[in-house]
C-alpha cells in the first residue's frame, strides 16, 4: 500500500464518517482511528509497518517436503478494483437489470456497479475504457478495499 493509497482511505473515511480502519495484508498493517469530536481526522493517527515472522520449515520437513504447488495463471486485462470496503451490487435495484455484463463495453464515466457502505449507496465507474470479460463478485456479497471487481479487455 503507498502513499497514495493511504490518503485515498482517508478522504473515503472523511467522506463516510468512519471513525476507524484497519487492515493488515502480508506484512503490512496500517490502523486509522479519527478523533470522536468534531469529525476531523487525528492528527496524532499512526501508521505503523508491522514485519510478519517468517515461518522457517523445521530441518525435519525438508526430508518429506510437498510438491509447490502450480502457479495460477493470470489472466490478461486490467482489473476494476473496489474503492471501499462494502456491499457489492450489480444493478440499482433488486428489479432493475446489471449495470454492465460479460461483454459490456465500458468507458472511464460507465457506472459498473454500487458499493454499500454505512447505507450509503456509492455508485463506482469504470475509470477505463474497454469490454468486461469477467465478473469477479457475486451479487450483494461484501468487498474489501483494494478487492478486483471486474476484468477488463483495453480497447
Amino acid at each position: 500500500m503507498d502513499l497514495k493509497d493511504i490518503k485515498a482511505v482517508i478522504d473515503l473515511m472523511k467522506k463516510n464518517s468512519v471513525s476507524e480502519f484497519e487492515m493488515e495484508r502480508e506484512g503490512f498493517k496500517i490502523r486509522l482511528k479519527r478523533s470522536g469530536g468534531g469529525g476531523a481526522y487525528e492528527e496524532g493517527a499512526q501508521v505503523a509497518y508491522i514485519p510478519q515472522p517468517l515461518a522457517l520449515p523445521s530441518p525435519a520437513a525438508g526430508l518429506a517436503a510437498a510438491p509447490a504447488p502450480a502457479p495460477v495463471p493470470v489472466s490478461s486485462g486490467l482489473e476494476i478494483k473496489s474503492p471501499m470496503i462494502g456491499t457489492f451490487y450489480r444493478s440499482p435495484s433488486p428489479e432493475a437489470a446489471s449495470y454492465v455484463d460479460v461483454g459490456s463495453e465500458v468507458g472511464p464515466d460507465t457506472v459498473v456497479c454500487i458499493i454499500e457502505a454505512m447505507k450509503v449507496m456509492n455508485e463506482i465507474k469504470a475509470e477505463v475504457k474497454g469490454v468486461i470479460t469477467e465478473i469477479l463478485i457475486d451479487n450483494a456479497k461484501p468487498v474489501e478495499f483494494g478487492q478486483p471487481m471486474f476484468r477488463v479487455r483495453p480497447t
